[in-house]
Parts: C-alpha cells; sequence; structure tokens
C-alpha cells in the first residue's frame, strides 16, 4: 500500500475540518448549553447530537468485535460508499474497480464524483480472481469495490481472491459487508488490523431490519476512520438514528431473527425447484437469492399486478431472465409462492 497521504486528494489531505460546539468540549462534563445557538426549550430534541457517535460506537465494537476508533458511521452505508470518492479519488483523474454485476451505488458515486468506474465481469459462476480485477487497475486506480455476500448474485466472493487482491493492490480495497450475518464466510472487518489498505462496510438495515434509520458502519484503520470523520458532516448520525440504534444492540438478539431468515431461505429455494417458471436457482449467502425465470419480465409484472414486489435483474450483465427475490416472513414467502404456482 502507498502511504495514505499519496492515495488522499491533495486537497484533502490539507483540509482543515469544520470544528463543532460539541467537539471543543469533548470529554469535560458540562450541564449549561449556550455555545450551538440552540434553542433552551424541547429538550431532548433541541440539542445538537453527538457528532462522533461515541455512545453509539461503543456497542457496535462490542458487538462487532472492532474498537470503536476503528469505527465510522453514516447516514447508511451510502454515506461511507461517497465518502470514499471525496476523500481518495481526484474528480476526472483518477479511477476505481468494480466487479460486474454488483451493487449499484459504487458506480452511481463514482458519476456523481466525476470518477471513471471500471467494470470486471463475475464468470459464470459469478466469481473472479485478483489477476482479473488488478489486471483493470492502472497507477490512477484508487478504491476496488468487493461486495461478499454480492448483490445482486447472493454469493460469497473466494476469500482468497479478496486476500490477495488487499495483498497486492496499493490503492483501498473497500469489501461490503451488508449481508455477512446470513453467511457463514469469516468476515473481514476482524482483519483490519492486518491490512492497513481495507476498508469493511456493514449496516443496521439487514440482519438488524432497521433500514428506516439509516445507519451505516465503515470499519478501518484509524488513520483511514480520521480521514472519514475529518470530510463527513458535522452531525451527519441524528440523535433519533443514534437513539434506536442503542436500544437495538441493547435489547435484541438479532441471531434469532437471522435464523428464522436463513431457515425461510431453504425452504423458498426448495419450493421455486419446482416451480414451472424457474430455470434456475443461483447459490446464496445472503438473504435473498437470483432466480433465472422463462420468462422475468412477464412474471414480474405478473407479480405487480398480484401486488407482490420483487426485484426485475433481466437487464442487468449475467443476469439475463433473472428476478432477485428477498427472503421476506413465512407469510410473505407463502403469498409468492402461490401466486408463482399459479402463473
Amino acid at each position: 500500500m502507498r502511504p495514505l497521504k499519496e492515495l488522499l486528494r491533495p486537497n484533502i489531505e490539507r483540509l482543515k475540518p469544520y470544528s463543532s460546539a460539541r467537539n471543543e468540549y469533548s470529554g469535560k462534563e458540562a450541564h449549561v448549553f449556550l455555545d450551538a445557538n440552540e434553542n433552551p426549550y424541547n429538550a431532548p430534541y433541541n440539542r445538537y447530537p453527538d457528532p462522533l457517535q461515541t455512545e453509539l460506537k461503543a456497542l457496535i465494537a462490542e458487538k462487532k468485535g472492532v474498537p470503536a476508533e476503528n469505527i465510522f458511521l453514516g447516514n447508511g452505508s451510502d454515506e461511507a460508499i461517497d465518502l470514499m470518492y471525496r476523500c481518495f479519488c481526484r474528480p476526472s483523474i483518477d479511477n476505481v474497480v468494480a466487479i460486474e454485476p454488483t451493487y449499484g451505488m459504487y458506480e452511481v458515486c463514482a458519476d456523481i464524483n466525476d470518477v471513471e468506474y471500471r467494470r470486471v465481469l463475475l464468470d459464470d459462476n459469478f466469481q473472479v480472481s485478483a489477476d482479473k480485477i488488478l489486471g483493470a487497475c492502472n497507477r490512477n486506480t484508487k478504491l476496488i469495490w468487493i461486495c461478499s455476500p454480492n448483490n445482486p448474485t447472493g454469493n460469497n466472493i473466494n476469500q482468497e481472491c479478496i486476500i490477495d487482491t488487499i495483498k497486492r493492490f496499493n490503492g483501498i480495497v473497500i469489501v461490503d459487508e451488508a449481508y455477512s450475518d446470513f453467511s457463514d464466510a469469516p468476515l473481514f472487518r476482524t482483519r483490519t488490523t492486518e491490512f492497513p489498505n481495507l476498508v469493511v462496510l456493514n449496516t443496521m438495515s439487514k440482519a438488524w431490519g432497521c433500514a428506516a434509520i439509516r445507519l451505516g458502519m465503515a470499519f478501518a484503520q484509524k488513520d483511514i476512520i480520521d480521514v472519514m470523520n475529518k470530510v463527513k458532516y458535522p452531525y451527519n448520525v441524528n440523535f433519533l438514528t443514534q437513539q434506536h440504534a442503542m436500544q437495538e444492540l441493547r435489547n435484541f438478539d438479532v441471531l434469532g431473527w437471522v435464523s428464522l431468515i436463513t431457515q425461510e431461505r431453504e425452504r423458498v429455494l426448495k419450493a421455486f425447484l419446482d416451480l414451472k417458471a424457474c430455470e434456475k436457482i443461483y447459490p446464496t449467502d445472503a438473504n435473498f437469492f437470483l432466480a433465472k425465470m422463462t420468462d422475468a419480465q412477464s412474471i414480474y409484472n405478473y407479480l405487480v399486478d398480484k401486488g407482490v414486489i420483487v426485484r426485475n435483474r433481466n437487464k442487468v450483465r449475467l443476469c439475463g431472465n433473472c428476478l432477485r427475490i428477498t427472503v421476506g416472513s413465512k407469510g410473505e414467502n407463502n403469498e409468492l409462492l402461490s401466486a408463482l404456482r399459479q402463473f
């Protein structure tokens, strides 16, 4: 890996971050707040939230097995994705490399930030080699995106490929583990101390059932986290999100939900194999699966008319005639299967 200073955009390396009122007295006890031009009424919503989410990070550190100083929290994982571009990629000069097909926001953020987005097509088993990924890179490649389990394919990317890529690439490798709770594969978030150029994404939206509160996470060595905190907006995670996330982390056993979903996943996969409208089910390590259908567009339209919404991936490379199906509750899954048996 090149020194972090060489990877950063020069303006970001020189940046003096905005110092919020709450940052300046950090570490000291206070009870009278006359520093931030807040309304003194309507507590607790009148106060700006903790800009570094200290209490919440402590809980996440306990749950995820990662030190709090190695955690960045944002408005969904999408904020962390966008920050990677804003911190490291010079517009119209640098580029990033990503597997294809994969999560669409990597490319959207590249387009927004005017950064070239290079695709590396997966093989027929939805796998790729480090040689192929690195072969798409040049001296201006700053980031490599690997989603594992991958969206929309559902499978884990070969761990040896990911490790080889991290070791050989001199920029930043981002491994998106949004769906890792539904997989038995070893977690990369526990290896950030081993790899200084590794950033791992995670979220409260999937296994924790908290998509509405918009809380994403990034795990990395402290110097990368410090840069992300320098560039982010001061109060990027609101008070309500922080409070609800702490409530969930303290009071709920996410493993129970994961177990229910993975059991339903296996039941629905078996049922799909008996459907006349289904030609193939692809292996999955996520809370969704990719199914090749006889006519994905017609089946999608039929399901919409029935009030059942799935994701039509027919126009995505390698996913022709495929629908992406999220594993729902038993009742939701039964309604989907009943509709498809009548197609």
